[in-house]
């Protein structure tokens, strides 16, 4: 390389010739670097040859071409030849003349990352990178910088680039040539799956790609290019392993690092050229393997419960579904291993538990189930628990790791499901009943009947819901008992019972509660059956209930006698008795059971009481004291009878054994009692019944003045019977008799008047003194009756009369209210959007201030039901002024169904007087949907229309006739005008049929003129 001209060397010639010169050989250099160029790029190059760079003709500045390998080399000893020779090598030095490891180091970063560019500028500042280090002493010997120096042998334009190329090298070759180079991996996990993988690199931008094994990193691939680093990893055992490894390795070419270099030497003693070493594929290479990583998974179980309900008896089953939070299902010998789970399920409960980590101690458990389990999936409890009772049954699974045996140690823990999750709770529904006792043992009719029921659940817990316990309907109705007998106790309801009211409790729980008050009938056994039906319930009410309950018909507990009345009549035959004389009495006795006397007892309801008690009072000074309230266990008695408690006719006072004999002068009465028993009311006929008494007058002193006192009965119904009594007093001539008249009856606002006689009694013999009787009358108007009595002697002579309107001489006849009924139809059927009403009939009395209230019930059974729950509508009161039909506000339902109506009377006071019964005949409407409108025909002519002819004469059958003719008239004008347009068209067109021929010849026209042949 000396011997070629170089810059600061002596000068050869002028500067003129010089550049002459210099341009001449730069020309000639330019053509051989061009040629040198093209060729190379055609062919490898050769030993002795120049690589990539310049010269200008002051020496070569570039690479040299190595024929050994090819690589592109550097020359290192700057006063040698240049090595055209062929070259040996490469061979790998680690030490070059005294250069330092980290010298060669730069070196051989320089050669590997620019050395083989096919650049000139690039290879020319590798080139003075070389010399300025192997060389650094000749490279700046020229008394100037050896940058500027020998930058000089290239071509002025590229010397700037080749200098700042030269400065990137000396800049990066500090920061990134490396003395030993190195590569280390190491794997660290976090647990059983989750690792990292840790990369160590000197330099530490090197890069590579890692192969894992048994595990991949986060992008799911299990290899990746990477520097320098930490990377996570996630390990991917075979599934049911029980053990795993994971494994990394990593290779990766360190072209440039580290302190060597690729040496070549030419045979014939040249210089020395270098490149860097050339790395391979595993130049650098690390691995590195966990420890044997033991596995272990972790199951856990969610339930859903079978059914929701179960019925008592029948079995609990749970539906288990098993998922892992870790890892995979363990295998062994190819098969999963078992887990045993433990489901224990709580109850019952009277409600639905609140969730919690565990349940409350002393918690009733039903029962325990296990269930193996050899993967995830779906699983069904064996079924073994039934239903004890009504309840609440919660599931609680759990997975017992000490409990798996062997197999423990391949569970990460236990698991153990919450208690009292929705899901895993069925419900067991419980069995309302009730046990009832009739509040009134003996009523008589109009009495209130109550009963009071005891309510419990026959299977276990009446259950609550949200804290409450849950509300449940019992209906009990009141049968009127078919016969005068008790019932007899039945499983069903009498056919021939007959119901008399129903009546609702709404039990809120176990718990005593009473019976809303229903009306007793007249006399006979009436017996309470309850009964709940879960139809009857409301809808979120009806799971919760096991099945409909009804009581038994006829328990002697729930039954009332509604004692019969007991009447009698009685009459004594004569008013008037002698004293030690006899009083005869006949007594009808009314109101006992056809079978009284006969009915011995069945252990809750008593025998018969079969006797009656006919007791004589008397004598009493004035009948005055013969009034209701006399106290008759003080009064006198004259004598004790009695006969059978039977219904009938019974004589008294007519055999020695029942003689009724006066002993002293007074009055009278006989009362007839019953002490009572369990199917008849007790008795005790009044003591001011004036047909029971009977009169012993004192003797008469001689010459006393005949007197009459007379007393009539104050008060009658109309159509009842009424009379008058006489007393009569003093010296009494014999043949004497009495008559008495009644008068009227006339308004009592009137002066009484006592004109004409409406009624006139036998005369009546009077022997003696004492009391004697008008007989009975009766009148069918109302108003006041007046008596006048009469007193005659044997010769028609008056004795005693008494006066029109005197005082004690007026019966007031009133007639009687005619009951207040109601009879009612509603609108049988209507259309949704339809307006509907209720007419009801009012008949009998109505009392002042009374209103009218119609109520309308949707119905949602079969049964007719009018409560609370299906009223719909309530009219506004309507005032009742007197009898008469009243009409209802119209309603218009908003949806169709079928609705009932219930009418009640109301008095002035708001007291219920009469009230429909729900369901009753005519009192329903129907409200169907409206049909959808079709459209309406038009209507039928039935007319004559203006201008036309009527239709007369011939019947129906010449209208077929007429329709012909018609057509055929219509067929012959169509035909008539289309031979017309077409003979127009074709005379326009110049067509001329042969007949027309004749017409032309006849006309001496020579064409039909269509205006004027239009005819």
């Amino acid at each position: 390389m000396s011997s070629a001209p170089t810059v600061g060397s002596p000068g050869i010639g002028d500067p003129s010739t010089r550049r002459r010169g210099a341009r001449l050989v730069a020309a000639i250099v330019t053509l051989i670097i061009a040629i040198g160029t093209m060729l190379a790029g055609a062919s490898p190059a050769h030993a002795g040859s120049h690589g990539v760079g310049y010269d200008i003709g002051y020496g070569w500045l570039g690479s040299y071409a190595t024929d050994s390998d090819g690589r592109q080399a550097y020359c290192i000893d700057l006063g040698m030849n240049a090595p055209f020779s062929p070259t040996s090598g490469p061979q790998t030095i680690t030490s070059l003349d005294s250069l330092s490891r980290q010298q060669i180091a730069e070196l051989n970063y320089v050669l590997a990352r620019w050395g083989q560019s096919g650049d000139p500028n690039v290879t020319a500042a590798v080139a003075l990178y070389v010399w300025s280090v192997a060389d650094a002493g000749t490279y700046n010997s020229h008394g100037m910088s050896g940058d500027a120096y020998y930058v000089a042998r290239a071509p002025s334009s590229a010397r700037p680039t080749i200098l700042a190329n030269l400065a990137t090298m000396r800049a990066e070759a500090p920061v990134y040539a490396v003395t030993d180079p190195s590569l280390s991996l190491s794997l660290d996990m976090a647990d059983q799956y989750q690792g990292t993988l840790t990369v160590a690199a000197n330099p530490s931008h090197l890069q590579g790609t890692v192969n894992l094994t048994g595990a991949v990193f986060g992008n799911g691939s299990a290899s990746r290019t990477v520097g320098a680093g930490q990377f996570g990893i996630m390990g991917t055992p075979a599934d049911g392993a029980p053990s795993y490894q994971i494994g990394a390795s990593m290779s990766l070419a360190a072209d440039g690092y580290g302190s060597q270099l690729s040496l070549y030497t030419s045979g014939g003693g040249e210089q020395r050229i270098i490149a860097s070493v050339a790395g391979s594929p595993a130049s650098l290479s690390a691995t590195a393997q966990t420890p044997v990583i033991d596995l272990d998974f972790q199951p856990v179980i969610a339930t859903q419960v079978a059914s929701r309900f179960v019925e008592e008896g029948d079995a609990f089953v749970d539906q288990l579904e098993v998922t892992l939070t870790k890892g995979t299902w363990t295998r062994l010998g190819g098969a999963r291993i078992p887990i045993i789970a433990e489901g224990t399920l709580y109850g019952p409960l009277d409600q639905q538990p609140a969730e919690a980590d565990s349940p409350p101690l002393g918690s009733p458990v039903a029962g325990v189930e296990r269930v193996t389990l050899n993967s995830a999936g779906s699983y069904t409890s064996p079924g073994t628990i039934q239903a004890p009772a009504s309840g609440f049954y919660t599931w609680v699974w759990k997975i017992d790791q000490a409990a798996q045996g062997d197999y423990s140690r391949y569970l990460t823990g236990s698991f153990t499901d919450r208690f009292g999750r929705v899901a895993e709770t069925s419900i067991t529904p419980f069995q309302p009943e009730a046990v009832s006792t009739a509040d009134q043992h003996l009523a008589v009719a109009g009495d209130p009947l109550t009963d009071t029921i005891v309510v419990s659940s026959s299977n276990g817990s009446w259950l609550r819901v949200d804290g409450q316990q849950i509300p449940v309907v019992f209906e009990g109705t009141l049968y009127r008992v078919p016969g005068v007998r008790p019932p007899g106790e039945s499983a069903t309801v009498d056919p021939d019972a007959v119901a008399i009211g129903t009546v609702t409790i709404t039990a809120n729980g176990p718990g005593r509660y009473i019976a809303p008050m229903v009306t007793a009938p007249a006399g006979g056994f009436v017996t309470w059956v309850w009964e709940m039906k879960k139809s009857s319930q409301p809808e979120w009410v009806r799971p919760y209930l096991a099945d409909d309950w009804a009581d038994r018909y006829g328990i002697p507990v729930e039954s009332t006698s509604v004692r019969w009345p007991l009447h009698t009549s009685s009459l004594l035959r004569e008013y008037n008795v002698h004293e030690q004389g006899r009083a005869f009495d006949t007594v009808t006795v009314s109101g006992f059971p056809a079978d009284h006397g006969d009915f011995h007892g069945d252990g809750y309801w008593q025998t018969d009481v079969d006797e009656l008690t006919h007791t004589v009072y008397g004598p009493f000074a004035s009948d005055t004291e013969l009034t209701d309230d006399l106290d008759l266990s003080t009064a006198p008695v004259l004598t004790t009878l009695t006969t059978p408690a039977r219904n009938g006719v019974y004589q008294l006072g007519y055999t020695d054994t029942d003689r009724i004999t006066p002993t002293e002068p007074g009055y009278y009465v006989v009362v007839t009692s019953f002490p009572g028993d369990d199917r008849v009311q007790p008795y005790t006929s009044s003591p001011a019944d004036v047909l029971e008494r009977f009169y012993v007058p004192p003797p008469a002193p001689p010459g006393l003045p005949v007197t009459v006192i007379t007393q009539a009965t104050p008060a009658a119904l109309a159509g009842e019977p009424f009379e008058d009594l006489a007393l009569v007093q003093g010296s009494i001539p014999d043949g004497a008799s009495l008559v008495f008249r009644a008068y009227g009856p006339q308004s009592a606002d009137e002066v009484p008047v006592c004109e004409e006689a409406f009624y006139v009694s036998e005369p009546n013999a009077v022997t003696q003194a004492g009391v004697y009787r008008s007989g009975a009358t009766s009148t069918d108007q109302d108003g006041a009756v007046y008596w006048v009595e009469t007193l005659s002697d044997a010769d028609g002579d008056v004795l005693v009369e008494g006066a029109c309107g005197a005082p004690g001489e007026t019966t007031v006849v009133t007639v009687p209210p005619e009951p207040l009924a109601v009879t009612t139809t509603a609108t049988p059927a209507v259309e949704l959007g339809e307006p509907a009403t209720d007419t009801a009939a009012v008949t009998g009395t109505v009392p002042a201030g009374s209103t009218l209230v119609f109520e309308a019930y949707l119905q949602d059974g079969d049964k007719p039901t009018c409560t609370a729950d299906e009223i719909v509508r309530t009219t506004e009161p309507i005032p009742l002024e007197a009898a008469g039909e009243y009409v209802s506000e119209p309603v218009v339902f908003e949806s169709a169904g079928t609705y009932y109506w219930v009418e009640t009377i109301r008095d002035v006071d708001g007291a219920e007087l009469v009230r429909g019964v729900c369901g009753a005949p005519g009192e329903t409407t129907v409200v169907t949907e409206t049909p959808p409108s079709t459209p309406t025909p038009e209507p039928t002519p039935t007319s004559t229309p203006p201008g036309e002819l009527a239709y007369t004469g011939s019947g129906d059958w010449m209208l077929p006739f007429g329709i012909a003719a018609g057509i055929f008239l219509l067929a012959g004008v169509g035909v008539m005008w289309f031979g017309r347009r077409l003979a127009i068209y074709r005379e326009r067109n110049g067509y001329i049929r042969d007949e027309d021929m004749d017409y032309h010849a006849l006309t001496g026209r020579e064409t039909i003129d269509p205006e004027r042949d239009q005819s």
